[in-house]
């Protein structure tokens, strides 16, 4: 009865709330009790008082009657709200922008549980910071009232400084010249400045580490437990699977940084694990075969480029009719949503596109051929798994192009293939099974083994090859053979001025179906493989002989 009626205030308080936050989308708030109680209960501390799960805030009834003697019902609900909106229109406003200022709090802070527990006091300084500059609310009286440990004395301290108002808070002669130094530090952080966000959490983690690292040493001395925050924990909770897919995207594209990545996603394993992504000796995606970190961070970067492929006329046994759905991604065509199971809405998870099948009869339409990846994994080129390689963003870029037109893709990765140094997966539309074998590195001599090349390439009257290698092939005479004889369109990336390279270009000038893109800095790969082979697909391609 109670919780009833206080969702009925909640529900009369919304609309002013939704317009004071220039209506952010957001359900309205429900009364829920809180799903684990503190640990650690005291006055003014009922456990947790707000959570948010995939954008729907709840309020616990139990902190809210724990401060009834403290705040009137509505000042405590407004306040409470008034944080959590604030967290989803400012900071961290998403979860790439989360994942950057844990990744930065952890470079000062050194273990994973203390950089949370930075990440976590600084994302809600800036939310009350800029909701008490922006808006009119309730929160610096919510501050007034919370019991507070010593590092949330130190925060409150902060906040009197910086919001100029009096919250009751004061150090004693023991620690206080001490704590007022670490609060004059603080004060001196532009918080509500978005572009200064990785400078300013490095700053706030080293003036808070001593204070941070002692209550992370009493909470294990008591078994791990410790009190909650009564203005909620930012976990991954707050994130929907889209979301989170989405954040890792942007991270891997902001970062550049295999190691950078693979960090910060292996810290927060469990969390991801719960929201959707399965673990396997690594990171991975829980909605598909799992996948370890390393494989991870070129699928999520390479999402964030596209190769337009120029289609082909191919022969098939009748026309295509819509025939079952499949999930929409960020960068397929549109022409084949079907808005009805969509609802009208264009969201990767959300949208279906119609997977076609031929009918009867013979005929010629456009499409995208198959594709065969050769890549080179020799010693001479970069390992995937310990820095960024270029070879396998431009291998994984092109995958992409393919997959999203509806094709498979075949991957045949060698160093010295005849010592059984090589890794083949046949063609197939499983990315994630592509991106392994692409990331496979073996660092031996280079040599290929036409043998086991030549069974993916018979009886396919219709295919693409792609081979980015540096061309230091011990058997290249015989790779310039085999490209002599077949009329299939070749893309060749090789990477650095040298005889091997000089070779090879001489030898296939002539050849109509073979384009030839070369770099002197393993660096370029990228501008070749998103700039040159853009244009040769969709503007300049030439066929074969």
């Amino acid at each position: 009865m109670e919780d009833k009626r206080l969702q009925g205030l909640i529900e009369e308080m919304w609309p002013r709330l939704k317009k004071k936050h220039l209506y952010p989308e957001l359900p309205i708030p429900k009364i829920v009790k809180a799903s684990a109680p503190a640990e650690e209960e005291g006055e003014g501390n009922e456990g947790v008082g707000l959570e948010m799960k995939e954008k729907q805030m709840t309020l616990n009834p139990a902190f809210i009657s724990s401060m009834k003697d403290k705040m009137t019902e509505e000042n405590l609900i407004e306040a409470l709200i008034d944080h959590g909106i604030t967290h989803y229109t400012f900071c961290p406003w998403d979860f790439q922008t989360h994942l950057m200022i844990y990744a930065e709090a952890k470079k000062v802070m050194g273990d994973k549980e203390s950089a949370k527990q930075a990440t976590n006091y600084f994302i809600d300084v800036i939310a009350d910071t800029h909701c008490v500059k922006k808006r009119a609310t309730e929160i610096p009286e919510l501050h007034r009232h919370l019991k507070k440990r010593k590092v949330d004395q130190v925060i409150a301290s902060l906040y009197q400084r910086i919001w100029g108002i009096d919250l009751g808070v004061s150090f004693s002669n023991s620690d206080g010249k001490g704590s007022e130094e670490v609060v004059r530090r603080l004060a001196r952080i532009p918080y509500l400045d978005r572009s200064r966000w990785p400078e300013s959490i490095r700053k706030f983690a080293r003036s808070l580490k001593p204070l941070l690292v002692a209550e992370q040493k009493e909470k294990e001395s008591r078994g791990g437990q410790g009190e909650s925050n009564p203005q909620g924990e930012h976990d991954l909770g707050h994130y929907s699977y889209e979301e989170i897919d989405q954040g890792l995207r942007d991270y891997a594209q902001k970062t550049m940084g295999l190691s950078e990545f693979k960090e910060v996603v292996e810290d927060f394993s469990p969390e991801l694990k719960e929201r959707g992504y399965g673990i396997e000796g690594g990171m991975g995606r829980g909605r598909g075969a799992p996948v370890d970190a390393d494989v991870l961070f070129y699928m999520k970067l390479s999402e964030n480029y596209s190769i337009p492929l120029k289609k082909v006329p191919l022969e098939k046994s009748g026309k295509l009719h819509p025939h079952s759905h499949s999930p929409w991604e960020i960068g397929a065509p549109f022409q084949d949503i079907d808005i009805w199971t969509s609802f009208g809405k264009i969201m990767p998870g959300m949208t279906q596109v119609w997977k076609k099948k031929e009918g009867k009869g013979r005929g010629k339409i456009e499409g995208a051929p198959d594709c065969l990846i050769v890549i080179d994994s020799s010693g001479s080129m970069i390992n995937p798994r310990k820095n960024l390689s270029y070879a396998v963003l431009g291998a994984a870029c092109a995958t992409n192009a393919y997959l999203r037109n509806g094709s498979k893709v075949a991957v045949y990765n060698f160093s010295d293939a005849p010592m059984g140094g090589r890794d083949i997966v046949d063609y197939t539309e499983n990315r994630e099974e592509i991106y392994r074998v692409l990331c496979r590195y073996f660092g031996g001599g280079t040599a290929l083994d036409l043998e086991e090349i030549m069974p993916l390439i018979k009886g396919k009257k219709e295919l693409d090859l792609f081979i980015i290698t540096d061309m230091k092939i011990t058997n290249l005479e015989t790779l310039i053979g085999f490209f002599g004889k077949i009329k299939n369109r070749i893309t060749a990336v090789h990477i650095g001025e040298n005889p091997y390279a000089a070779r090879f270009e001489k030898a296939v000038e002539k050849r109509k179906n073979i384009n030839i893109f070369k770099v002197k800095k393993k660096e370029d790969i990228p501008h070749i493989v998103l700039g040159s082979i853009r244009e040769y697909f969709d503007v300049t391609r030439k066929t074969g002989d």
